[in-house]
Parts: structure tokens; C-alpha cells; sequence
């Protein structure tokens, strides 16, 4: 089986993520391209590169990027690091002929994410592949919802609803990470949870042209978290800690015109106590409705309005298994659940097939590009407290 050699930049989380799913992508799919070999970690901080590198069985570590964009035998870059070095990092191994994956949000600055889109175009004519990390839409449940909508079952789409709620920050104490300061994340919540809410209703209702949009801070000073990896709120720091005022949004919320004739909404907060990862999406047609939450991630509900009776019309329950999308994960057994872990596996999966056959993904720099000017618009539209058209 062919073999391709990867370099991970970023040995946090979503590294660890990534690590994770290209391990377990030639497991789970059967007909995977190829087995991902981890050649080389980096991270800033040495002792986490090395740690990193002893954990997931990589040959080497650094401290310095370029030590994988530059080595010939690389083939796939991970770019895992906060969101102010995206372009960079990705625009140099573009360059350098090595395939990305690159998490969201795409980048800090509208001109970045611009410069992005167009070094993966001109890469791709060389037959280099880059994505975008929006792996909640290719939760099996959201790729049936994209079947029956297409199918025509549910009408015209009339509204969409996208909600993400978390809580992890609604604590004052929890400490001011990277995702808190603008200069480095570009957006809190917007960039943060808010994109992967309006990526999946942009794949089932089409690309939003317009957008009102509120856009709030409530906590406006935090601990700062003292280096390391970042804690998400996952402790909480003492009133002696030194704080920094806060420069980001902890909640939006948008109305929103799509090219397809759809109206909806699409709102996210991380102040939302009680909800820890409440991703959920609705859809309402001229025909039927369906409805979806990603802690009930394996289940789509749907109503078939203008085929029920009288009488009997309301949702019913569509346990995802192999029948559906990318059933290959869900252990031959509906209802035999998966989770986030599979999830980052059928995104390499997509990935990999991407790469084998030399075309550009559903979530391509350019997608990544389209929602970080859908975000631009929300911001200048709270700004000027009015409608204001995607550029």
C-alpha cells in the first residue's frame, strides 16, 4: 500500500486530533489511498515538540517550521497552530509542494485568507490538494440531511437555523488562552465555533449573501493563562492571577439572506451554561422540515409534511449506520455510535482521496476564504447596525 510521509506543526490539541485521525483513517476506510507515515512534530515550545513526537511515534522534532516545509520527503502538511499563522505556514508548504490540511477559521485577516485561496489555486494546477478543517459537516446524519434536501423531499428551502453553544468560557476565571486575543485568533467566538455552525448551513442551503448581525463581549478581562498548551477553560485560574483585557467577541448572533432564496439565522456564544457542545441545525422546506444536534450526533429527525396524513405528521428518527454517508465508520451496526475521533478520520478519509485523485475537497481554501468574508460582513454589519452584503 502507498505510503505518504506527514509533518504536523502545532502539538496542541487539534495536533493531537489530526495525529488521531490519520492513525485510524487506513483502519477504519477499507479502501484508504494511503497508510500516513509521521515523519516530523513541530511546536515552538521544544519540551512539547518532543513529548509530542515520543507520544505518536514521529522520527523527528523542531522548533522551526520550515524544517518541514523543506524537507523533500514530506508529503502532507498539518497546520495546527493558533489561527495567526496559518497563511504563513500554509502558503510556504503550498510553495514548496506539499499537500495541507489547514484548521479553521482559514486565517486572522480577510487579506491572508485572500492570499491563501490563491496560492491553493495556483498549487493545484500542479495537482497539489488543501482543506480546510470543517470536519461537522461530514457527520454521516449531515450528509443524509444533504441527500434528502437534494432529493427534493423536503421542497424549496424556505429557512435554516444554526445554532453552536458552549459554555467553556463563561467563567471569568477561565484563563485568557491565544483564542481570547485578536491579534492572534482574529475573531473570539466568530472564527472560533460560529464558522462551523454557518459552514454547515451554507452546505445544505447555499452561500449567505447578506447578514445583520449582533456581536457581543460580556467578560472584558481574564487570568492570563502562563504558557503551555491551551487549557480551553478546562481549569480555573485564582483572583491573584495576573488578567488582560479581552479584544474578542464571546457571542454572535446573525440574520441571514442565502443565494438559494432561504432566510434563516446562524448564532453562537461560548457564555452558554448548561451547553457544552450544542451544535445543532434546522431546515424547513416548502415540503418538510429536518433537524439535527451534534450531541445526538448520530441521529437526524425528519418530517415529511406533504406526505404524511393528517394526523400523523411530526419527526421521525433516522439512526445513522452503514447505509448512510460514510457508513464504512459506523461499525456495520446502526445506532452503534461514533464520535469526534471518527469524525477527524472521514475528514482525512476525504483528504486522502482528494490527494489520490488530484482534485480539490468540499472544503477547499477557497470555501475557507467564502466564510471568512461572510464573517468580515458580520462584523462591519455590527458595526454599522445595519444589512450588509457579502463582498
Amino acid at each position: 500500500m502507498k505510503i505518504k510521509k506527514v509533518g504536523v506543526v502545532g502539538a496542541g490539541f487539534m495536533g493531537k486530533a489530526h495525529c488521531v485521525a490519520l492513525s485510524n483513517m487506513p483502519k477504519l476506510f477499507t479502501d484508504a489511498p494511503y497508510v500516513p507515515v509521521f515523519k516530523t512534530v513541530c511546536d515552538i515550545v521544544p519540551e512539547i515538540a518532543e513529548d509530542f513526537k515520543e507520544r505518536f511515534s514521529f522520527e523527528k522534532a523542531c522548533t522551526d517550521y520550515m524544517d518541514i516545509v523543506n524537507d523533500p520527503e514530506i508529503d502532507i502538511v498539518c497546520v495546527c497552530t493558533p489561527n495567526d499563522s496559518h497563511a504563513e505556514i500554509s502558503i510556504a508548504a503550498l510553495k514548496a509542494g506539499k499537500h495541507v490540511i489547514c484548521e479553521k477559521p482559514i486565517a486572522t485577516k480577510t487579506e491572508d485568507a485572500k492570499a491563501m485561496a490563491e496560492a491553493a489555486e495556483e498549487a493545484a494546477k500542479k495537482g497539489i490538494v488543501s482543506m480546510c478543517g470543517y470536519q461537522y459537516r461530514r457527520v454521516p446524519a449531515i450528509d443524509e440531511a444533504k441527500k434528502i434536501i437534494e432529493s427534493g423531499r423536503l421542497g424549496e428551502i424556505t429557512n435554516v437555523r444554526a445554532q453552536y453553544l458552549q459554555s467553556w468560557s463563561a467563567d471569568p476565571r477561565s484563563p485568557l488562552s491565544w483564542r481570547f486575543v485578536k491579534e492572534t485568533a482574529g475573531a473570539g467566538t466568530l472564527g472560533d465555533i460560529f464558522t462551523h455552525a454557518l459552514d454547515i448551513a451554507q452546505y445544505l442551503a447555499g452561500n449567505v449573501t447578506d447578514v445583520v448581525s449582533m456581536v457581543k463581549t460580556y467578560i472584558n478581562e481574564r487570568p492570563v493563562q502562563e504558557g503551555g498548551v491551551d487549557l480551553l477553560g478546562t481549569v480555573k485560574l485564582g483572583d491573584d492571577a495576573k488578567k488582560q483585557v479581552v479584544d474578542v467577541d464571546d457571542e454572535v448572533s446573525v440574520l441571514c439572506k442565502f443565494d438559494s432564496g432561504a432566510i434563516g439565522s446562524v448564532e453562537a456564544t461560548r457564555m452558554a451554561w448548561g451547553r457544552n457542545n450544542y451544535l445543532t441545525v434546522e431546515v424547513h422546506g416548502t415540503k418538510g422540515s429536518l433537524t439535527w444536534n451534534y450531541e445526538r450526533l448520530n441521529e437526524l429527525e425528519v418530517c415529511y409534511g406533504m406526505e404524511d396524513n393528517d394526523g400523523e405528521r411530526g419527526f421521525r428518527k433516522i439512526y445513522t449506520g452503514p447505509a448512510n454517508p460514510h457508513g464504512d465508520v459506523t461499525w456495520n451496526i446502526p445506532g452503534m455510535n461514533i464520535g469526534y475521533g471518527e469524525l477527524k478520520a472521514i475528514e482525512a478519509y476525504e483528504f486522502a482521496k482528494a490527494v489520490e485523485g488530484g482534485y480539490q475537497p468540499t472544503t477547499s481554501f477557497t470555501v475557507g476564504y467564502q466564510l471568512d468574508r461572510v464573517c468580515e460582513a458580520v462584523l462591519e454589519s455590527n458595526e454599522k447596525k445595519a444589512w450588509v452584503q457579502v463582498k
